[in-house]
């Protein structure tokens, strides 16, 4: 009897052995080698830091443990895919690689490529499954928005895969293991090293914590909080990185979800709750449909029009400041401090934030994208480049939506405390003064011995600023040509529900009103 091939089972973002088709088929077939390769490319890229890797080689640590108790190691090798594939094709023979698909930055979009050709030239079967609901080739999101419903809720009403209840390792996998477990959270890449001292810590271990405090716990103030800086820390579900690098799947967390639905069914505030978070998981999907439709978002503005208006300066003085938390204006600072620290803020502040240096400081979107990114744990790039298009105003079909920093404090961080945790240099002030320092009657402060320009900066004319932007953007886009660019672009990206016969008017007019999903900018799209 011919002895089957190895089955080489590729971990990407999907760390984790509960449903995980890859490894149950793999299991199934033959000899298995779990693989995950440390790609330097991967780590060097300039949207990669620390702060991803730790939560990446905390989840590594964990799956390398769960792997253990079906008796298989996790190889970890140092390079390139394509020449570890190489190498172990030279060792084994026939070879079968398992993954799930992934739609990430050009980067890995690029090494897909490599494998896809690699593996055609040597006769490699790659058998690649769905995990995000994403559908490979889709021309259009508007002429395939049903298709494209009907296949995520098939996925996910799908029963999960359960792990395998054996498996046999490869035989010599130790050839290729180039790292010990306990050697990842000390590697260093090249990548970005800001620090992120209060960080999530990663792992299924931790995620499946997480979720269970959040849909029995923290989840019934979830709706009431997900605006709110402080709040939301505490009863947002703080899922999203788990869910981008996979140590939880999406559709075990859709099941579960809807399961407490179920069982919340009568309590008000559960309910709203958590259909809201539903949703939430729903536009997570549709939001990385569109980097996949549309790969160039990543480092091209969207719309034609609006390309040139504003140029790429890593070293801009404002771009600079909004970086280190020094704009002068409160609540970005406290914002872009506290992500710093932590690696994660609630989304209206993400949107502000990208709003704030686009519109009121006049910045180019791709370098504050690329800042951001490093600082997001959670960075999906198939939400985070198409949000930032949309928050910068540089998709030409939504309406543009311009966050005025102090609207958002007087709403969301009413009494100052957020403010005050992370600008302590305006805790001292007064809470009705922290959002606004430089406008501190004179009197006031010589009270609190507080120098506006001295003690913290005075910004820009923001609001000045951000007219400036809006309007220009909006005559750029009332053209001719720029409407028909626009109509391109929603036909390709956008959803459009059909309205039934049995809807009224005003529901069929609502769904003529949410044509583009770049209007869907209020909702979360990562499981925050």
């Amino acid at each position: 009897m011919a002895q089957a091939p190895l089955q080489v089972v590729w971990f990407k973002r999907d760390l984790r052995i509960h449903d995980h088709a890859p490894l149950a088929n793999a299991a199934a077939a033959g000899p298995v080698l779990p693989l995950f390769a440390i790609e330097p490319g991967q780590w060097q890229a300039p949207d990669s830091a620390l702060r991803h890797w730790q939560f990446a080689a905390d989840s590594l640590v964990d799956l390398a443990q769960a792997l253990n108790t079906l008796s298989l190691p996790l190889c970890l090798w140092q390079g390139d895919i394509v020449e570890c594939l190489a190498a172990l094709k030279a060792h084994y023979g026939e070879l079968v690689l398992h993954s799930h698909q992934e739609t990430g930055n050009a980067w890995s979009f690029e090494r897909d490529q490599r494998v896809q050709a690699w593996c055609h030239a040597h006769q490699v079967p790659w058998q690649e499954a769905r995990q995000q609901g994403v559908i490979r080739g889709l021309s259009s999101c508007t002429g395939h928005q049903s298709r494209w419903e009907n296949h995520w809720e098939s996925l996910m009403a799908a029963p999960t895969c359960p792990a395998p209840p054996t498996a046999v390792a490869a035989p010599g996998w130790e050839a290729f293991h180039h790292v010990d477990v306990a050697q990842l959270p000390s590697l260093t890449l090249g990548f970005d090293t800001t620090p992120c001292p209060q960080r999530q810590r990663g792992g299924r271990s931790e995620g499946r914590s997480l979720w269970l405090s959040f849909i029995t716990q923290r989840g019934r103030r979830y709706r009431g909080s997900l605006s709110k800086p402080l709040l939301a820390w505490e009863f947002g579900s703080r899922l999203s990185p788990h869910l981008a690098w996979g140590t939880l799947s999406m559709r075990e967390v859709v099941q579960s979800l809807r399961r407490q639905r179920q069982k919340h069914a009568d309590d008000t505030a559960w309910a709203r709750s958590l259909r809201a978070f539903t949703s939430r998981l729903y536009w997570h999907c549709h939001f990385i449909q569109k980097l996949e439709s549309e790969p160039s978002i990543e480092h091209q503005t969207l719309h034609p029009a609006l390309r040139g208006l504003r140029e790429r300066d890593p070293e801009h003085p404002h771009l600079i400041a909004w970086k280190r938390g020094q704009t002068g204006v409160p609540l970005v600072d406290a914002c872009m401090r506290s992500l710093t620290a932590t690696g994660w803020i609630n989304f209206r502040m993400r949107a502000m934030l990208l709003s704030h240096a686009t519109f009121g400081l006049g910045l180019h979107w791709y370098e504050p994208a690329l800042h951001l990114a490093r600082l997001f744990t959670d960075f999906e790039p198939g939400i985070h480049y198409p949000q930032v298009q949309m928050q910068a105003g540089a998709t030409g079909t939504n309406a543009m939506r311009v966050y005025n920093p102090i609207k958002q404090a007087e709403d969301n961080d009413p009494t100052g405390e957020f403010i005050a945790r992370w600008v302590p240099e305006l805790a001292p002030l007064p809470m009705e003064w922290r959002a606004k320092p430089w406008a501190l009657p004179e009197s006031l402060q010589k009270r609190f011995g507080f120098q506006p320009g001295i003690d913290y900066p005075t910004p820009n004319d923001f609001e000045a600023e951000a007219r400036h932007w809006k309007k220009l953007l909006y005559e750029l886009r009332r053209t001719p040509e720029a409407r028909g660019a626009s109509q391109a672009i929603v036909e390709k990206l956008a959803s459009q529900r059909r309205p039934t016969a049995r809807r009224g008017k005003k529901a069929k007019a609502a769904d003529q009103q949410q044509l583009s999903l770049f209007n869907e900018g209020e909702k979360n799209h990562n499981g925050q």
